[in-house]
Parts: structure tokens; sequence; C-alpha cells
């Protein structure tokens, strides 16, 4: 979800367990928690003292029937990090897997991301920023269960052993819910050893999810399951247009509907308060509402993006080494390029809901967010309160994709207006019309280069224009990521590929022009552009050479020893130029981002007119995989909205107005069309890297790249379309 430029090491975590964290675990059994070293939180807003003393980041429970209850600061999303957190903690602390469970915690300053400073979930980073943190705290509940035993056998603890929620001495043995309470009591190591990989049982092994039988069963709470007793649901009329604001409604034939009890105003518009979601939404279709005209006639798609290709081609803010233009004169050869794309929806299975309960100067929130610390702010300024005050249960999301981060908090500010309002406790609830017309999409782009290359075809210069909306710019993170006008996050992957690195002269514009469709990171961010032009353009520079696709890209990553083991083993996995079925051909993309090195090769072919993408071979170089098979699942599932995207997915507007109303018309990849995959995780000696993002962003080149080799046409507009495709 955010780029790859946050992507650090994580401050190493100390561990403690605090005086009234013991009083509090006194009935419990054991708790450890486990704390950020002071700069680890440096960008986040400090804590009132009595939160800060109450409130550990994390921290480990062991209750006396030995079930051990990991609380996680990360959101559940799908994404397998409540089972791949748990595993680091279980193979350290040497547990019994089936007693493993794991709870999101509740918003706080001191459960900030180690990396990012605030609490949140994205970027590909859960497992990697907290990899030796929770080991720590497992290990370190180990050596205190293990001096429990000690203590009580009279024996050294250097004689104990662990194994699967036990502590054995010879004959004598104890489960860790008998010592939980005299573990309890001890004063916590210093400092822990870890344990050797040699050592390990559960980490790097392939583990069923965690949360897996809550789901299948139906027992998982999600946003949208929240109820609980004078409950009221409310649905919001808002703006039909980017831009524009409420001049006044009338509610009276929405009143006459059975069931709603209310209608208010708040700041995005016109919400109705019922006793059920039928009636809110039957309500809300009643108001009669005014809104004043959009700016300058509002966002138009075709209009937008033929200023686009002109500003591609225009001198603006630039990042450069070298000088491209002259380059380009000497250049033996040159191609000239041009790429479009459109907006994007996030579009997670379950749209946007909200719970607010104000009680007096406190406040209760349920729902499924990316960013607790952000919500729970926005929520305490709206209510006048302090931000402790507010109290935010974290459900399991239906996805996440980005939508459900937001600096603008949008979806649970606006529930918190909705419940101040209304004076009662609601349920805020966007319908899928809503989610694909509400905005925070990923921005529109353009993208026009021309390279230069030498006599063998290899890239001399490389000259390249990029306009679209920032998605930082008047965001907290705009200090760091907006320089010299440049959003690094709407150029990743540009001036940093292995392609362009070795170029002299490269200059990259960008241009990030303002309209009123708000956007948002959408996965896998800017790769989601710059890896469909890189892995394309470098298609065409092999044809435009003479050069089979697969030889010439490894000529150009010679120098880059991850990328090109990971390409040629895919292609070779994949087949890479023995003889396919009559009509069907193969295309292939590679890309570095959050960490994590991606290969994908595609096999497509054309069915009465349309692309059936058949078979991709993807491979994945991410360094230690903790949990192979959630690797695979995020590979698989990421091809499959990357996919989506490519072959359906584009909002448009015209007067202001968004076309796209709900599946029907913004359709999502269906059963038949998702092709088999295979899913390959490379061994790797490298730095951990991201797995939820990653392979999104390399679908799209692929395809493409195969649709070329089966038909001589180019595809350089997005989503695909065979028609008028260049040559």
């Amino acid at each position: 979800m955010l780029p790859h430029k946050f992507r650090e090491e994580p401050e190493q975590p100390t561990s403690g367990v605090t005086r009234r964290g013991l009083v509090t675990g006194a009935l419990t059994g054991l708790v450890i928690s486990f704390v950020f070293t002071p700069t680890a939180a440096r960008a986040a807003p400090p804590p009132a003292k009595k939160q800060e003393k109450a409130a550990p980041s994390s921290f480990l429970r062991i209750a006396p029937d030995g079930v051990v209850t990991v609380l996680i600061g990360h959101s559940e999303m799908g994404q397998g990090i409540f089972t791949g957190l748990a595993m680091c903690i279980c193979d350290e602390l040497g547990g019994d897997w089936s007693k493993m469970r794991s709870e999101h915690a509740p918003a706080s300053v001191v459960y900030a991301h180690p990396a990012f400073h605030m609490q949140m979930t994205g970027g590909s980073s859960s497992q990697w920023s907290e990899f030796d943190r929770y080991r720590n705290v497992g290990a370190t509940a180990r050596e205190m269960l293990v001096q429990a035993a000690a203590n009580r056998w009279k024996v050294a603890p250097a004689s104990c052993r662990v194994e699967k929620g036990i502590v054995l001495n010879g004959s004598q043995r104890a489960t860790f819910g008998e010592l939980a309470v005299d573990a309890m009591k001890l004063t916590p190591p210093a400092t822990v050893k870890l344990k050797d990989p040699s050592e390990w049982t559960m980490i790097g092994k392939p583990m069923r999810r965690i949360d897996g039988p809550e789901k299948i069963t139906g027992k998982a709470v999600f946003g949208m399951d929240v109820q609980f007793a004078d409950l009221r649901t409310a649905l919001v009329l808002r703006a039909p247009t980017f831009g524009s604001t409420l001049v006044d409604f009338d509610a009276t034939e929405a009143m006459k509907v059975p069931g709603v009890e209310k209608v208010v105003k708040v700041p995005t518009g016109v919400a109705v308060v019922a006793k059920h979601f039928w009636a809110a939404k039957v309500g809300r279709d009643a108001v009669k509402a005014r809104w004043t005209a959009p700016p300058d006639g509002g966002v138009d798609t075709q209009r937008q993006m033929a200023e686009y290709r002109k500003l591609a081609r225009q001198p603006g803010p630039t990042s450069a080494k070298g000088d491209a233009d002259a380059a380009l004169g000497r250049a033996k050869n040159k191609i000239e390029l041009e790429y479009d794309f459109p907006y994007l929806a996030h579009s997670p299975m379950e749209p946007l809901n909200c719970t607010v309960k104000v009680t007096g100067d406190r406040a209760e929130i349920w729902t499924g967010t990316q960013f607790q610390g952000v919500d729970q702010g926005a929520a305490a300024k709206i209510l006048g309160i302090p931000q402790d005050h507010v109290e935010v249960h974290t459900t399991y999301l239906g996805g996440g994709f980005g939508r459900r981060g937001n600096f603008a908090s949008d979806f649970t500010a606006e529930a918190t207006e909705v419940a101040k309002a209304a004076g009662v406790p609601v349920k805020t609830v966007w319908t899928r019309e809503d989610d694909i017309k509400g905005g925070y999409y990923r921005s529109s782009f353009v993208h026009h280069i021309e390279i230069g290359t030498d006599d063998k075809g290899n890239p001399t210069a490389w000259k390249h224009g990029v306009v679209g909306q920032s998605i930082m710019a008047g965001t907290p993170m705009a200090a760091m990521m907006v320089k010299h006008d440049i959003d690094e996050s709407s150029v990743e992957g540009l001036l940093e590929s292995p392609y362009i690195e070795g170029v002299r002269d490269k200059k990259v514009t960008l241009h990030s022009p303002k309209n009123p469709v708000p956007v948002l990171w959408w996965r896998s961010v800017g790769n989601t552009h710059t890896a469909f032009v890189l892995e394309t353009a470098v298609d065409e520079l092999a044809t435009a050479a003479k050069k089979d696709a697969l030889q010439f890209r490894l000529d150009l990553l010679k120098e880059k020893p991850r990328h090109h083991a990971l390409l040629k083993a895919a292609a070779e996995k994949a087949g890479w130029g023995k003889p396919l079925p009559a009509g069907h051909g193969h295309g292939l993309a590679i890309h570095e981002s959050f960490g994590s090195i991606v290969a994908q090769v595609a096999e497509v072919s054309i069915e009465k007119g349309k692309i059936k993408v058949h078979k991709v071979t993807c491979f994945v170089d991410c360094g230690l995989a903790v949990n192979p098979m959630a690797v695979e699942a995020q590979l698989q599932g990421s091809i499959a909205f990357g996919l989506s995207a490519a072959m359906h997915g584009a909002i448009t507007l015209k007067d202001g107005k968004v076309e796209q109303s709900n599946f029907n018309d913004y359709p999502i990849l269906r059963m038949h069309e998702m092709p088999r995959v295979d899913a390959v995780i490379q061994p790797s000696n490298a730095k951990m890297g991201g797995v939820g993002e990653p392979a999104t962003a390399v679908i799209a080149p692929a395809v493409a790249n195969a649709v070329f080799a089966v038909t001589g046409k180019r595809l350089r507009s997005l989503p695909f379309k065979l028609e008028g495709s260049a040559t």
C-alpha cells in the first residue's frame, strides 16, 4: 500500500514487563510486554502519560489453560499477519500451535510501526518490520517459564527443555498454563538468546491460517457484522460530483419511509438514520438535495487525458543525470512511446463501514481500518474529547488494498460526524455504488518516453515524462516523499530501475496536476504504472534489436545477480523458448518493489477476440519466507488483483460525475478468467522484503508482452483493448 521508499530497518526492540502490566496479568497468567525504544515512535504524537504507562506496544499473554494470545498492532485484512507473527512467537517460545491465538490491539501510540512510526498496516511491511521483535518476546517468555519450572523443581534452568507448550526435566513436566502465574512474578531477563535458524521448527514452514477456522465457520467479526442493542444504520447522500457542496435539502419524503428516524446534515452530505439498512437506503433515495456546480464544469476523463498528454512532453520538476536530450541526438536509434492509465477503485469485498457509539466524553469505534491511530485522532477532534477517550475496536478487514488507510480518515470521520449529529450509536454503511463513486482512487497517469540506443539496441539515453496526481501532497508524508515538487511515489521504480540505472544520460520529469478527485495509494502504489511502462518498453527495445526478450533482459541485468537468477529461473520453469500450443504466446516481466523482486511469465492466447491468460509462472525473491503458504497465497491474490485491473479496471468521469456504479460496469476478474498460477519462492539470503503488493505490478506487463508475441500488437493503454493497438 505505502511506497517502498519507507522501507527501513526497524529500531531494535527492548523487552520487559511493566509493574502495572504484572498487576494486570495476575489473574490471567504470564504477560510479556515489548515496547518501542523512544526513537521508534519519534514521528508519532506524544500520548498522555497515563496511556503510555498502561498500554505497551504489544504483549504476549499465557493463560492458566495454556492458551497463548498475541495482541497485534497490525490489521488482519487477508494477508496472514495474524499467522506470521504468531509463528515467530510460537517458534521461539516452543509453544503448542493449537493453543496460539491472535487479537487486534487497540489504538495507541505505543503500537506504532517500528519503521513508519505510527500505528498502521501497509507497505508490505508488517512481517519484516516485526520479525525480530516478536521472536524476542517469544524467547523472553520461554526463559521465564523455564526459570519458573527450575525454581519449582529446584534444578538448574539449563537442565530443562521446552516442547510444544510443556517444560520438561527428566520425568518432570509442567505446562505453560501451570507455570504462567509463577513465571509472571519473575523479573524478565535483560537480554535473551534467539534460536539459530537451524533450530526453527515453524519459521520457514508452510502453516495454515490461524484465523482460517473463524472465517470458514462465519464466526469472524468484520466491521459489517458489528451489532448491538439500539444500534442504528445510516447511509449518506454525498455530492454527485467531486468538488460540489450541499446547498440545501428536503427530507419530507425520506421521513415518511417506515424505519427512518432522523435525517441530519453532515460535512459530507445528508445522513439518513434508520432502524435497518433498507430503510436507510430507501430514505436516502427519497431525499431531495441541491448541490453547487462542480468547478470548471467538473473533471472529464477525455479532456483530462488530452491535457496530460500535452503536459508529459513539457518541462517540469525533473530528476536527471547527464544530458538526456543531447544523448538522444547522438543515439544510433530512437523509439518514442506513450502510455495511459485510468483511475482505479480499490473495490474491497467488504464495502466501507464504521460503527460509532458516543457516551458522554468517551467514544467507541468499530471498523476495519489500516490507520487506527489516525482514525482515533480524527474522531477525537470531531467530538472535542481527548484522543485516549476514543477506543478503536479493529475488526477483521474484508480487504483493504490501501483504501482503509487514509490520512483524511474519510469513512471513520464521516461515521463520527453522523453519530454526533444523530445522538445515537450508528453504523454508517457505504453501498457498493458509494464505494465505486466515492473517490480515493489510484491516480490516472500518462507516460511519454524517448529512448536512444546504441548499435546493439542497448539504451544510451532515457527521457521520461510522467503526469498524474500526487497522493502524498497535503499529507503528513509529504515532507519525506515530495522533494523539489516530485512525489516519489509517482515515479517509484523508474530511476532505480536496473534497466535505467546504467544509462549515463537520463531524465525523469513529473507533473502533478491538481483536481477535486481524491486519490490514494492502491495496491503496489506507483509501481502499478511504472513497472508496466518499463517492462513493455524494454520488450520493445528487444524487438527493435531483433533479440530474444529473455536474453535481452538478462544481458541488461548481468550486474544484478538476484534479478538475473530470478528471471532465468522463472523462464526455465515456464518453458520459455519451448513450443506452445497453436495460438499461444509467452510474455515476461520482472520488477523490484517493497524489498522483493518478482518475475512472471504469462501464457496467453486470443479467444473470440478477447485475451485469455492460461497460466502465470511467478517467482519471488523476498528473502526469508516466514510462512511459505501465505507468501504463495499473496502472489496468487496479487496476480488476480492486478489482472483484474489490467483486463477491466477503469474509473472514468464526465462533467465531474463517475460513470461507473457497480460490478456491472466496473467488473472484477471472474473465476473463468483466472489463470493457473505456479507460485515459486526463490531461496534467498537477502534482507526480508514484503509480499502483499509486489506481484500486482508485474502481471499486466507480462500479459501485454505475451499479447504481442501472439498478435504482433503492442498494448500501451490500460485496461487492455485489442482494437486499435499499436504495432
